[in-house]
């Protein structure tokens, strides 16, 4: 499959090299580009585009409000030479954030969450591994060893199983709970999204892992024991 792309920024430098990563990358397909971003906001919504490279800081509109205004379901990788957007822009559900000067291995990195994501939601196979950033690494997750994921305000906390150490990523959890919906993972509380594959046992309304005791909101209660039911799980009073 091919993800169409559009690039907006104001230095055409920049646009250039975007451009040029865009080409030379299999997956995916240049659909436009501009250096005026009120121009670009118009031309995006007479086409098909899947994925934005949108830079932030510049003249005509900053790329924070142009996200505002985007259809929902294109997606976007913030690319800027500003730090301080980092936090704002997971907020925004943003799929990446790349800092300037940008090296084609962080640009393919950043492109291929969105492949994975088109692959989960397409395809009835589940996908087995995910890649995060963490600690300006990205880390291979393999789901299976996932227990939950726990919500930390703007960061994800991925805890998993076999005493290996938790993940930490500055990601949202809806971006999560979109990507892994098809992989038997159920959000049970507006901060814990849970592997119902590795729930071995659930006691007085909460999902037991070790010493750990994961909450379950009322609202996804019925839910929640219906999957585990379809699991064959039987449940503890």
């Amino acid at each position: 499959m091919l993800v169409k792309c559009y690039v907006i920024d104001d230095e055409p430098l920049a646009v250039q090299l975007i451009e040029g990563y865009v080409k030379q990358t299999p997956f995916l397909e240049l659909a436009g580009s501009s250096t005026s971003a009120i121009k670009a906001l118009e031309e995006i919504k007479t086409m098909q585009v899947d994925l934005l490279f949108l830079d932030i800081e510049m003249s005509e509109m900053n790329g924070m409000d142009l996200c505002e205004q985007l259809p929902k379901d294109i997606r976007v990788i913030f690319t800027t030479a500003y730090s301080q957007y980092a936090v704002e822009s997971y907020r925004k559900n943003a799929l990446d954030y790349l800092l300037k000067p940008i090296s084609y291995c962080q640009f393919l990195c950043a492109a291929t969450k969105i492949l994975s994501q088109y692959e989960c939601t397409s395809s009835e196979k589940n996908i087995e591994t995910i890649f995060v950033k963490s600690e300006s690494k990205l880390k291979k997750i393999n789901l299976k060893e996932v227990l939950y994921i726990e919500g930390l305000k703007d960061y994800v906390k991925i805890h998993l199983n076999g005493g290996q150490p938790s993940v930490v990523s500055l990601m949202s959890m809806k971006s999560l709970e979109e990507m892994l919906s098809k992989n038997n993972f159920m959000r049970v509380h507006r901060s814990y999204i849970v592997n119902l594959n590795n729930v071995d046992l659930v006691e007085r309304g909460r999902i037991v892992f070790g010493k750990n005791y994961i909450p379950i909101s009322e609202t996804n209660r019925d839910e929640f024991m219906a999957r585990l039911s379809n699991l064959n799980i039987i449940c503890g009073k």
